[in-house]
């Protein structure tokens, strides 16, 4: 996850030594799809794209057991003993969980605040689950958003979200800086009247790498599996020695081209204590055929799914 995961992660990168659109009231646009030539498939890809969809099965089959009572602590466990049941022994960090105006951190002012709390779920409340479950080596990190029963607000926020998936890999495409295209991230996020609730994460992450880790089971610390954390750890020092983060933020030290490689990306919107996000897996290589240089790793995806079907409805209206 980009949200509460980044905290843990941000910290270790700077341990590492890195810390030295469209208008609101319109259409989002249909989302760009991801490739399926041989960029787009593979067993590296292949296995990456497996745990990602199996993360976001864990999250509709969560959420479809939300009810009025349920704890952030308990949709927690619940999405940590779907995974388990189905062979997850490691995570880069375990799930969480943020239910009403925690949807937008409202009021969070240290990392312990992300996790997951007696905070109760009520009709018509907006919810976030979020995991990162490492599966025979494979990393995912995703964000689902939904809300038990009819909100508007919380709709417009689906919604709009999709310009914000078009814009990134557009400016990828385009070889911007990381911090760049966060700022554009945020010019747009301003356009549509909404606030920037990725920047609550330390270092004020909208994204961070992810990798295969060493395959079996490993211990967390702080909620993040001490495997993964590794990984980002050596990544931290190796971009500090060569002039590039594991970290995508609005500072200084992301100011460098996309590095090749698989970056979970997780714009977060916020209005006045509600909260929306999306995180996926962006792919990103060295080729220069822009459609071939960057792609989203699967659109077979549920907040994918929902624009596409907003398109097609729109294109059955008189």
């Amino acid at each position: 996850m980009a949200s509460a995961g980044t905290a843990g992660m941000a910290g270790m990168a700077a341990a590492g030594g890195t810390a030295a659109g469209k208008a609101a009231g319109g259409r989002a646009p249909r989302a760009p799809s991801a490739r399926t030539g041989p960029r787009g498939s593979g067993p590296s890809l292949d296995g990456f794209r497996e745990v990602q969809r199996l993360a976001y099965e864990c999250a509709e089959a969560v959420a479809a057991q939300l009810r009025p009572g349920v704890t952030e602590r308990e949709a927690a466990r619940m999405q940590r003993r779907y995974l388990a049941e189905r062979g997850v022994r490691d995570w880069f960090h375990l799930p969480f969980a943020w239910f009403g105006d925690r949807t937008a951190f409202a009021g969070f002012r240290h990392p312990l605040q992300f996790f997951p709390t007696d905070r109760r779920l009520e009709p018509g409340m907006p919810f976030i689950l979020d995991m990162a479950p490492v599966h025979r080596g494979y990393t995912a990190d995703i964000g689902y958003s939904g809300c038990l029963g009819p909100h508007p607000l919380h709709e417009k926020l689906l919604d709009d979200l999709a310009a914000h998936r078009a814009l990134i890999l557009e400016q990828v495409r385009e070889r911007r800086s990381l911090r760049e295209i966060y700022l554009a991230v945020d010019r747009l996020m301003v356009r549509q009247g909404y606030e920037n609730r990725h920047r609550a994460y330390p270092f004020g992450v909208i994204a961070h790498r992810v990798d295969r880790v060493r395959e079996g089971w490993s211990p967390t610390l702080f909620g993040f599996g001490l495997q993964a954390l590794k990984g980002l750890a050596s990544d931290a020092l190796r971009g500090h020695r060569e002039g590039w983060s594991p970290l995508w933020s609005p500072y200084r030290f992301s100011d460098h081209p996309p590095r090749p490689g698989l970056w979970a990306v997780e714009p977060h919107l916020g209005f006045r204590g509600t909260g929306a996000k999306f995180e996926e897996i962006l792919v990103v290589t060295d080729s220069r055929d822009p459609e071939e240089s960057a792609f989203w790793l699967d659109d077979d995806l549920p907040h994918v799914r929902r624009w596409q079907d907003c398109g097609s409805q729109e294109g059955k209206r008189p």
